[in-house]
């Protein structure tokens, strides 16, 4: 006699004999298999945005996805910090800026020109970031599946991204996944406990672009490996194995919003040329564009300073050169302000003054950090009002100068004196000795007076910095405050910005660098404040030359952008970004 077989009300319904019988009845349509391949084949990283927000609704229903991840041991060890402030993405943008520098430079010449081309990450113009933690507190041994094999969370949390990542596409989002990040800056900046670690930011929002195939493989970055050489049979062959992978190896300053970025770029998309067409200077362009200011004109401000460490013999010139250079400049006739005259800008040239007694670096601190406070805070004035006339380019003279850069660089960035120090004008192999001395001495009296907070600003300024040197930093805020781009010119001036932007981390949004020095130091500051010069041109002169060259070809640039032809306009062409956000203004591109 045979019996109903109990069926479960919840669980598996299915029985054995259904299941041998049929054991591929548990598949889809071939409608849905085919949709599900279509999402897979078609899912990019994406890079550029358009700044629409995203509705929060679909949104979770996105995240909903990756939080359907499968993960070892069901630990679902992931974590979705979600992103949308403006200060947030400034740091970020500019943590990421930075490291796609230093990876350049590591790569060889062909493949670091490559690399530099190609847009990395959205983290400015897509409205969302997510931030993906993995949560690793609890010992793998109490995790089941992790005992022997400890970084299956890691792995859990990949898996949480690429249903992420597919459910987005589904809809029509795009995402990007951007690792150009040391780990611990990234966990630091969205307050990441010990023992949780981050796998990137994603970058999520309506893409601007429709890739027909994956962008580092349009580039011709790399391509798609043929799928038998990726598949194995059994064991790792004994004979020729697979190619290894490639190696390439040799304050309430806020940025500019997301609809200005895109805008700023929208609108460069609208000319009769190729995407990218003058290089790294578009991207200055866009910067500039992307800021809403009057970029018809613009000024220099030149700061000089007084150094006692000239005592130790470390340039060239006499101090006496410092005042000769500024009252020339004051008069309109030394070479940085013919240059700034010659690019149509104003110039303004001031000497910075402490209050109290200066040290010499050596034996005591350059100065007080009452006189970096005040210093900075008339730097702030004098950029707001600079800021008035269009860009601002920084300039600074100061006899011995180059010596203060050097050490002030070495206290911020912890670099060694051999790595920092150079020629400076004029000066020859026994200078550059003493110079590295110099330094060498300053830094080992300053780094034992105040421990590990050199690479706190105010005290870097008051331990190895300078007078000119503290009022930049403030030039730098009061500029960035108005929305003002500002074009560096050399060292000096670059250790000023980094200063600047760890006080206000969105500065760096409105800096461009101007030119790369001789100064040995300052490829390393342009790096770490992620930003590709304009010209090389081995520039020794300081006083905002290079500045003002550079200044020159940005107007140059934009009377380009203003006068080449357009494409022409369809019916269906949507409105540029700052046409819903602020407007584009200074340059007639609207």
């Amino acid at each position: 006699m045979s019996w109903p077989r109990p069926v479960p009300s919840i669980g598996d319904a299915t029985s054995a004999a259904e299941r041998m019988r049929e054991p591929a009845s548990w598949a889809f349509d071939t409608d849905t298999i085919a949709a599900l391949h279509t999402v897979i084949d078609s899912r990019r990283d994406v890079r550029r945005y358009r700044p629409d927000p995203v509705p929060e609704e679909m949104l979770r229903d996105v995240l909903r996805a990756g939080h359907h991840a499968p993960s070892v041991g069901q630990s679902q060890p992931w974590r979705f910090i979600v992103i949308t402030e403006q200060a947030t993405r400034d740091r970020a943008a500019a943590l990421a800026d930075r490291e796609r520098l230093r990876q350049a430079s590591r790569l060889t010449p062909e493949r670091k020109a490559r690399l530099l081309d190609l847009q990395l990450d959205g983290i400015r113009e897509a409205p969302v970031g997510i931030v993906l933690a993995c949560d690793r507190r609890a010992a793998a041994s109490g995790v089941l599946g992790r005992a022997t094999f400890a970084d299956a969370d890691l792995w859990s949390c990949a898996c949480a991204i690429e249903n992420i990542w597919l459910a987005a596409r589904a809809v029509g989002l795009g995402l990007g996944w951007v690792t150009l990040f040391e780990p611990d800056e990234l966990a630091d900046l969205v307050g990441i406990p010990d023992g949780v670690e981050t796998l990137g930011w994603l970058c999520l929002g309506w893409p601007d672009e429709r890739p027909p195939e994956p962008g580092l493989q349009r580039a011709g970055w790399s391509s798609r490996l043929d799928l038998d050489s990726v598949i194995l049979r059994e064991r790792w062959p004994d004979g020729p194995a697979p190619m290894p992978p490639t190696s390439h190896l040799a304050s309430p300053v806020a940025g500019p919003d997301r609809y200005a970025v895109v805008g700023a770029r929208d609108l460069a998309d609208r000319l009769l040329s190729p995407p990218g067409a003058l290089g790294v200077l578009d991207a200055a362009v866009n910067r500039v564009l992307s800021l809403n200011s009057d970029v018809s004109g613009g000024s220099l401000v030149l700061a000089a300073g007084h150094h006692p460490v000239t005592r130790y013999q470390v340039s060239a010139y006499q101090s006496s050169v410092t005042g000769d250079v500024l009252a020339a400049a004051q008069a309109g006739e030394s070479m940085g302000a013919r240059a700034a005259h010659a690019a149509g800008m104003s110039v303004t040239a001031v000497l910075a003054v402490p209050h109290d007694q200066q040290g010499d670096l050596v034996a005591t601190d350059a100065l007080t950090e009452q006189d970096v406070n005040s210093l900075v805070e008339q730097g702030i004035a004098l950029g707001q009002s600079a800021a008035r006339h269009g860009l601002v380019c920084l300039g600074e003279v100061g006899i011995g100068n180059t010596t203060v850069a050097a050490a002030l660089t070495c206290g911020v960035l912890g670099l060694e004196p051999q790595e920092a120090v150079g020629l400076g004008a004029g000066a020859d192999a026994q200078m550059l000795a003493r110079k590295s001395d110099v330094v060498t001495r300053a830094l080992v009296r300053a780094r034992a007076a105040h421990n590990d907070r050199l690479r706190e600003p105010s005290i870097a300024l008051a331990a190895l910095g300078g007078p000119e040197f503290a009022l930049l930093v403030g030039v730098t805020l009061g500029a960035a405050r108005e929305g003002t781009p500002i074009v560096l010119d050399g060292l000096a001036t670059g250790i000023a910005a980094l200063l600047a932007v760890r006080l206000e981390p969105a500065t760096q949004a409105y800096l461009i660098a101007g030119q790369r020095s001789r100064e040995q130091a300052h490829g390393a500051v342009l790096t770490e404040l992620g930003l590709e010069p304009l010209l090389d041109l081995r520039l020794r002169a300081g006083e905002g030359v290079g500045a003002c060259l550079a200044a020159q070809l940005l107007f140059n640039a934009l009377r380009i952008r203003r006068e080449t032809g357009r494409v022409r306009a369809t019916d269906d062409a949507p409105p540029v970004a700052n046409e819903r956000g602020p407007r584009i203004g200074g340059c007639g591109l609207g």
